[in-house]
């Protein structure tokens, strides 16, 4: 059905992340499952709004491994897939149902999850520094709140592309897009006292200091992976016992939400966090619009 040739050229010319090829695989391979099991022949032709209809139904009754429906916002990554799908084979000159006659469900406004200030203080001085990893765990915290980076962005990182003095560097983003992050003094200290206390000549920015190094590939085996930051930033928010569910993301969303609030102006906090379209970075006018709000309360004709 083509979805393979489709997937290669999300990788090769898109240069969509490895996350999004394997979420759209998911997503389109499911669709094709389920036109097998309702014995519905998986050619292009096939794909018409009868079927759609019938396959959002499924979805909308389907469940989860833990017995939950999927959310409204899951379906409609489902449905985001098989449009991007169709767009692609109109591309390349296939008769296929236009992608418009496949509606996306109407998704509530995401909620965006950020730390005040106090509780960002408390995450950052949360590592013991008498330790490397303590060290490289300080660095890190740092540097997600100074720059906004994506957690994919953040462990591909290696020392040679940072400019400690300049405090800047490039990251390849999303799509492939390619932009200058800029360091904060106090974040770029602390990757530089992090970097003194190693005594090794590893590529990668942050590794980790436990178990043996694979000699066969040691920079790529010691790189610290996705999962194992977001474990060590729960891991320091549940210490300084911080209610939020706390992620790399939640302090990219912080990173956001306090730029705007000290009046950054919404363009060149999408050009920081690296964001192809505007309106993805508007989300986080929600969470300011409600802080001016508060302040209007709390500060404007108090007793009136």
């Amino acid at each position: 059905m083509k979805i393979y040739s489709y997937l290669q050229y999300l990788e090769v010319e898109k240069g969509a992340s490895p996350l999004t090829i394997r979420n759209y695989n998911h997503y389109l391979n499911r669709f094709t499952n389920w036109l097998e099991e309702q014995n519905i022949k998986k050619t292009l032709s096939n794909i018409n709004p009868q079927t759609m209809r019938d396959y959002r139904i499924y979805l909308s009754r389907l469940l989860d491994a833990k017995g939950n429906s999927l959310t409204k916002r899951t379906q409609g990554y489902h449905a985001i897939a098989i449009r991007s799908f169709l767009k692609w084979l109109i591309k390349n000159d296939y008769k296929v149902m236009s992608p418009d006659k496949i509606d996306l469900p109407k998704i509530e406004d995401r909620q965006i999850k950020f730390l005040t200030g106090d509780q960002i203080d408390r995450l950052l001085s949360a590592p013991s520094l008498s330790k490397i990893t303590g060290k490289r765990d300080k660095a890190i915290l740092e540097v997600l709140f100074s720059t906004g980076l994506r957690v994919s962005e953040l462990v591909k990182l290696d020392r040679e592309r940072l400019d400690l003095q300049r405090r800047e560097f490039n990251v390849i983003g999303k799509g492939g897009r390619s932009r200058v992050v800029f360091l904060s003094k106090r974040a770029a200290d602390w990757v530089e006292n992090y970097l003194k206390a190693r005594s090794d000549r590893l590529r990668p920015l942050f590794i980790r200091h436990k178990g043996k190094m694979d000699v066969s590939r040691p920079d790529e085996k010691m790189r610290l992976t996705p999962r194992s930051v977001q474990r060590m930033v729960k891991k320091y928010a549940r210490k300084v016992k911080i209610a939020v569910d706390v992620t790399p993301h939640v302090l990219r969303h912080s990173f956001a939400t306090d730029l705007l609030i000290a009046g950054a102006d919404l363009r060149s906090v999408q050009e920081m966090l690296g964001h192809k379209n505007i309106v993805t970075t508007q989300v986080y006018t929600h969470v300011t619009d409600k802080h001016l709000k508060d302040i209007h309360e709390a500060f404007h004709a108090k007793g009136r």
